[in-house]
């Protein structure tokens, strides 16, 4: 039975966007345990000022506060930026504040630009090649009985240290660790079904995670109408691509904004090449293309990411999907 999952990247506008970022994800986080998805994850952005991502580990303790069963989690910490031993700590403090409803995704994009990344390093050189090193670290730190140092409280019960990448790299090391394993293709729209197929061949039981266990984030933009549907997935694709090809100044655009702008040729071939591992529609329409990757990938659960503009379209969007697919889950 295919479970679904919500990774939130709520992006707010206006003069105190950041905050308002904050307040939209405790919104988001307590609507989708209302409607019975089974995780909720937050990702980590450095140094962009309409996200609430830059602390995604003091954000999971609020989101603790004001929700009761939903499964939280990281999506993910961003690990070479920290010790593995302070990030043992941390997710231990909050596996006691919430038994049995932390998740631990740790992947090694800098999440950030690399000026960002040289800031985030206490000598100011990134440790991404220390990747494979530091989850081993964390892994003892928080699956051992005994450790040196001793990680105080104790982890309350296990913690499941989930896999986060978007290449092979990250699909290998996964298998070899162990654990389970949230490939990004909201990120990497060109990862394939090999991927998983790699991982299901070489997955190595871990005291943790003793069955694979894999998942795919994808972006999807439900609504009411396809023609709203698609205006939404619109706005943030110009938006994105705006946005990695510094043009943007300012605010994003709204939807009713992007319906306007000129598509070039360039901005049309990268609207393309995203639209392969998303869904955009009504009800129907989305739960077709879901079913038909999640059955692609032989995949155990989905956690759909939808980057809207609009918190209520946000919203309707979640519970669009949930509704769908309610007769199955």
């Amino acid at each position: 039975m295919l479970k679904l999952s919500v990774l939130d990247q709520s992006m707010a506008q206006g003069r105190h966007k950041g905050a308002q970022a904050l307040q939209e994800t405790l919104e988001m986080a307590k609507w989708s345990e209302t409607l019975g998805y089974e995780r909720f994850w937050v990702s980590e952005h450095h140094a962009f000022d309409s996200v609430a991502g830059s602390a995604p580990e003091v954000l999971l303790a609020a989101l603790g506060a004001v929700t009761n069963t939903i499964r939280l989690g990281s999506g993910g910490i961003m690990l070479p930026h920290y010790s593995a031993y302070k990030v043992a700590e941390v997710f231990s403090v909050l596996s006691n504040l919430y038994p049995g409803r932390i998740d631990l995704g740790v992947g090694r994009a800098p999440g950030a630009d690399i000026s960002t990344a040289k800031a985030l390093a206490t000598d100011g050189h990134p440790k991404f090649e220390a990747f494979p090193r530091l989850v081993a670290q964390l892994s003892e730190y928080l699956w051992e009985e005994n450790t040196h140092p001793i990680i105080s409280p104790k982890p309350a019960g296990d913690i499941p240290i989930w896999m986060l990448g978007s290449s092979l790299d990250s699909t290998q090391l996964a298998a070899k660790r162990g654990l389970p394993y949230n490939l990004a293709a909201f990120i990497n729209p060109q990862v394939q079904p090999a991927f998983m197929e790699y991982y299901r061949e070489h997955f190595k039981p871990s005291p943790s995670c003793s069955q694979l266990y894999s998942m795919l984030t994808i972006s999807v933009f439900c609504a009411d109408t396809q023609e709203r549907a698609e205006m939404l997935a619109k706005a943030f694709d110009i938006n994105f691509y705006r946005f990695i090809t510094g043009q943007k100044q300012g605010s994003f655009l709204t939807p009713e904004e992007a319906a306007l702008y000129p598509i070039t040729p360039q901005l049309a071939d990268f609207m393309k090449s995203r639209s392969v591992l998303r869904a955009v529609g009504t009800q129907d329409k989305v739960k077709e293309k879901i079913t038909n990757i999640a059955q692609q990938y032989e995949l155990d659960e989905i956690m759909i990411v939808s980057n809207i503009y609009y918190l209520e379209d946000r919203k309707r969007s979640f519970e669009l999907i949930k509704s769908a697919f309610s007769d199955e889950i």
